[in-house]
């Protein structure tokens, strides 16, 4: 029997709380309505976001905001597909690395690929927040360990018709998009691609690093190439 992903699923129960807890979700009457709502989920970014030309003013503070910023979300859709991205990937990632060196992985590859963001958008006054950089990370770990994995993907253009690839084809193109629009990224608010490239080359290095040494000279399992996310 593998091994239950347990904490993926407390990650993403971690991340579900905390948004129910934040003025972003709506749901806490404490944070009042309008303006007041707005003024509050600005100033809850503010303070455990990542805020890029804060972060080499040579306070202490802001180089701790990535850590907070993994487990924050803008809204319902930006959560909801941070962790099913993150259940669908990250759960056999864990199985493989197992808990410790996931947890690892995760936090400091999310923890760069936003501080990589910042050095690029060092004058962006844009908080950044969520776990796109560590999910992205583990899509990429994902790709070296499971290479030969097929996974159930729809494409609009395809009338949503749901399709099984091979996970190294459908991983690569999220990546090559991703690189697409970081190339045309801005300071301004949006999604933060760069940090999703970054995030998934980490990922896949970690992955790499960790594992080439065992697995020279030793052929795959047998079930990789069934492997259903």
């Amino acid at each position: 029997m593998p091994k239950r992903p347990v904490l993926t699923c407390s990650l993403i129960l971690l991340c579900f709380l905390i948004f129910l807890i934040s003025p972003a979700s709506g749901f806490m009457p404490t944070y009042g309505t309008g303006t007041a709502l707005h003024r509050a989920q600005t100033e809850w970014f503010q303070r455990w976001g990542v805020l890029p030309y804060t972060m080499w003013d040579g306070a202490v503070r802001p180089l701790f905001s990535p850590l907070t910023a993994l487990f924050l979300h803008a809204n319902w859709l930006h959560l909801l597909g941070n962790m099913l991205f993150l259940y669908v990937f990250g759960a056999p990632v864990e199985r493989r690395m197992g808990r410790v060196r996931f947890a690892l992985c995760y936090v400091s590859v999310g923890y760069i690929a936003m501080l990589c963001y910042a050095v690029v958008h060092h004058h962006s006054t844009q908080t950044l927040v969520g776990a796109s950089g560590a999910v992205s990370g583990m899509l990429g770990a994902f790709l070296y360990l499971y290479p030969r994995a097929r996974v159930t993907s729809v494409f609009p253009f395809l009338f949503f018709l749901p399709l099984r690839f091979p996970a190294w084809l459908v991983l690569l193109f999220w990546l090559a998009l991703q690189w697409v629009a970081a190339r045309q990224e801005t300071d301004g608010p949006g999604v933060a691609y760069l940090a999703h490239v970054v995030g998934f080359t980490l990922g896949f290095l970690y992955a790499w690093l960790r594992f080439r040494a065992a697995t020279v000279g030793t052929p795959a399992p047998a079930t990789q190439g069934e492997l259903t996310p």
